[in-house]
């Protein structure tokens, strides 16, 4: 993670006392393992999948995103002080039902009040064989859920390099889509070129901004062990982490004054990036 702090600009955050405290992301995902980094900072642990009440992760997708959001011990995240509500939509397999997604984000948006919940983290693409009206579903949820002021933050998916390929819900023009900046050179298993690229339907920018997903090191889902993963899930997360940074800086921010300020933030990449940039998170916390 120390590495990917320097990608994304983070080096002078930490210093000025900014570490996610008192700000909590929900994270849709195949649950958390209790690593010895991450103990202190998971609040809250719901199972939609087989309705148990300790928290698990019997994959090790969600654990390796919560630690890049917030890991605090010997690895440290991106918003080490930052809280967790982790929701098991997914199955050991990595895959699921649309319906569980659905009722995790009503979920969301029936506690988010109670639970202070900011930003909602959604490092999956759509649900396989999933209809277009149960795509349509999730794509409402979770822009009405960024109605509300929670900042919803996806993944583009890994099914680049061609245009066009940003899997659902990261098409929507309200949510934070974000891209694998290093995929040009993958980790282990991953195409090169992976991340999703527009253009999209809805004649935006997307994804809008990018992030580190390549061979990032994070927690395992065993015992105190690290492992490396790949993708656009790994990326989304470092957007969160820094989100939450700039939300405890300022806690007015509603979503889409986080979006913007996150665009004139971005380092510019050139035009072949089809995005609005680098994540660069210490111009982000001198604007907001």
């Amino acid at each position: 993670m120390n590495r990917v702090k320097q990608l994304v600009y983070a080096q002078n955050v930490y210093s000025q006392g900014f570490t996610g405290k008192n700000i909590r992301i929900s994270v849709l995902d195949t649950g958390v393992f209790l690593h010895r980094d991450l103990r202190g900072n998971v609040i809250r642990f719901l199972d939609f999948v087989s309705g148990k009440k300790s928290a698990y992760d019997d994959n090790g997708h969600g654990t390796h995103v919560a630690g890049i959001i917030c890991a605090n011990g010997k690895m440290k995240g991106m918003a080490p002080q930052a809280e967790l509500i982790s929701l098991k939509v997914l199955d050991r397999e990595g895959g699921g039902e649309t319906g569980r997604v659905l009722h995790a984000l009503q979920w969301v948006e029936k506690n988010f009040r109670q639970y202070r919940i900011r930003i909602l983290n959604f490092s999956v693409g759509f649900l396989p064989g999933a209809g277009n009206d149960e795509q349509r579903q999730i794509m409402e949820m979770l822009e009405h859920l960024w109605d509300l002021g929670i900042a919803v933050v996806t993944a583009a998916g890994n099914n680049g390099p061609g245009q066009g390929t940003i899997t659902v819900p990261g098409i929507s023009r309200k949510v934070i889509t974000v891209g694998a900046s290093d995929d040009a050179t993958p980790g282990r298993n991953m195409p090169k070129g992976y991340s999703g690229r527009g253009p999209t339907e809805c004649c935006v920018v997307k994804p809008e901004i990018l992030a580190p997903g390549s061979g990032i090191l994070s927690l395992d889902n065993r015992g105190s062990h690290y492992v490396r993963k790949s993708g656009t899930s790994m990326a989304t997360p470092v957007v969160c982490g820094a989100l939450a940074l700039a939300l405890q800086k300022n806690p007015s921010l509603r979503p889409e004054e986080l979006k913007l300020k996150l665009y004139e933030s971005a380092e510019d990449l050139g035009e072949n990036t089809m995005s609005w940039g680098m994540l660069h998170v210490d111009n982000l916390l001198r604007l907001v």
